[in-house]
């Protein structure tokens, strides 16, 4: 680090901070937990976990991706305490996956599934912001939402509907010609046009601005009520198998989207050597350790702070650490000011979160690239949607593996006629399951007829298939069938 470094690490932790403050409240917001929850969450990421991870560029805190298994987690846990037992957990097995190396094994989860999940947790997003862009203050279901019989607040939808409005005005090609308009980040304009509603109706229509409900951050007055306001883990709660689980999901689920932050970081900004999965694993189960002892909730790295921070020109962890401490800053003295925020105005930064993960183009290109991309996809969102986070992941995996092996049988036999013989082709290595497919191409073979088998791209053959070729042979004279260079010795 150097004075040269320096003079863009600065202004790129400011633009950080500026687009991860809106995040940090509103993923806290979106979860069921006070705002400083998300603050202080965005300060491990930004000190501990940035201090610890092999990366330059990669900026961690709270995920929007997680919302929906925090709420989920919370609910089946009974408390916010028990959660972070089962936080504390997570991190230790994220820290003992990066110790055993497993960070090569995100190559195997299909592209398919992993589409799918993040347009999941987009749909679920959607879903649980629409309550709160309305002005419902009361948890509802969606059978209640779309029969209508709930109040809904004018002020909220208006406030919602200017900063989504904002937020797809910010990607067009007018605004970012600007540039001036382009360095000041979408999230945060959104952000302050809502707290200008809420200024503006406080001193002048009083009733509006009492449907305009607004996140609520404690002032700190001593070290004392800044530790009161810290929740404590359920130590006990490690002996309920529910706590496990949800660890669980919150281990793999974290890692597979810090993991894929990293692979897409790479693209974007590549480093020599490229930074350690198991490294950066590590850094991440510490973060969530740390997270669980204090308070607060889930980390990953998050690809679209990270891709912030390396468009504004980073050069190295500086500018990630004054992102970490502006926001520890506006948390401990300018809680005044977070007041003003209201939740509409975060409820449209997570409602245009989750349209971006959940593109109606993502899922017109899945089903453009066919049937064995398509229903892994579909049947991971549904599957998430319906049965939870982990289940949906193993259920497109599973669907995955099927379509594979399908696809895989289809193309690994082939029977042609080729002037006056036949010419049987092994596309691959053969195992049992190819048996019903070669018994039916072998029965397609006429009496009287001639047979050569090309079998250079099989290097294996499984003892069932060499049994059903061998018992084709040894008949094969009978039927007054000749045969050229049969891969098994027949009597």
């Amino acid at each position: 680090m150097n004075l040269q470094t320096l003079r863009q690490d600065i202004p790129a932790g400011l633009v950080v901070f500026l687009v991860a403050l809106p995040l940090c409240l509103g993923i806290a917001q979106a979860s069921g937990l006070p705002p400083f929850a998300g603050l202080l969450t965005g300060v491990i990421g930004g000190l501990l976990v940035t201090s610890l991870s092999p990366s330059r560029f990669a900026v961690s805190g709270p995920a929007a991706g997680l919302v929906t298994i925090v709420v989920a987690s919370i609910q089946t846990l009974g408390s916010f305490s028990a959660f972070l037992t089962a936080l504390i957990l997570a991190g230790v097995l994220q820290c003992m996956l990066g110790l055993l190396h497993a960070g090569r094994f995100i190559a195997l989860v299909p592209g398919s599934v992993i589409k799918g999940m993040l347009a999941a947790i987009g749909i679920l997003l959607i879903m649980q912001q629409i309550p709160v862009a309305l002005g419902i203050a009361e948890e509802v279901s969606l059978r209640a939402l779309l029969a209508g019989d709930l109040t809904v607040s004018a002020s909220a939808i208006l406030v919602a509907g200017a900063g989504v409005l904002i937020l797809w005005l910010w990607t067009t090609p007018a605004i970012k010609s600007i540039k001036m308009l382009s360095w000041i980040p979408g999230p945060l304009v959104a952000v302050l046009i809502g707290c200008a509603a809420t200024l503006a109706g406080d001193r002048l229509f009083p009733v509006l601005a009492e449907g305009l409900p607004r996140i609520v951050l404690p002032a700190f007055d001593s070290v004392s009520a800044l530790a009161a306001e810290l929740e404590t883990p359920d130590w006990l709660a490690w002996q309920n198998p529910a706590v496990w689980m949800v660890a669980v999901t919150l281990a793999l689920v974290a890692s597979l989207e810090t993991l894929l932050s990293q692979e897409a970081l790479k693209k974007l900004r590549p480093q020599n050597p490229p930074p350690s999965p198991d490294k950066e694993m590590v850094a991440q189960g510490i973060g969530n350790l740390t997270a669980g002892l204090l308070g607060a909730m889930p980390i990953t790295a998050v690809i679209v702070r990270s891709s912030v921070n390396v468009s504004v020109g980073a050069q190295s962890k500086f500018s990630i650490l004054l992102h970490g401490v502006l926001l520890l800053v506006c948390g401990l003295w300018f809680s005044t000011l977070l007041n003003a925020i209201p939740l509409a105005s975060l409820a449209a930064v997570l409602l245009y979160t989750g349209y971006k993960l959940a593109t109606p183009q993502l899922f017109a290109e899945q089903i453009r690239m066919g049937v064995a991309q398509s229903v892994p996809f579909f049947a991971t969102v549904g599957g998430i949607i319906i049965f939870g986070m982990l289940a949906g992941i193993g259920i497109g995996i599973a669907t995955q593996i099927l379509c594979s092996i399908y696809q895989s049988h289809r193309n690994a036999l082939q029977l042609t006629r080729r002037d006056d013989h036949y010419v049987l082709q092994f596309q691959q290595n053969l195992t049992f399951m190819h048996n019903p497919k070669l018994q039916g191409l072998l029965a397609e073979i006429p009496e009287n007829s001639r047979v050569v088998v090309e079998n250079n791209n099989a290097e294996y053959l499984d003892p069932d298939v060499k049994a059903v070729l061998r018992d084709f042979g040894e008949n094969a004279s009978e039927r007054g069938i000749e045969l050229s260079q049969w891969p098994v010795a027949v009597r």
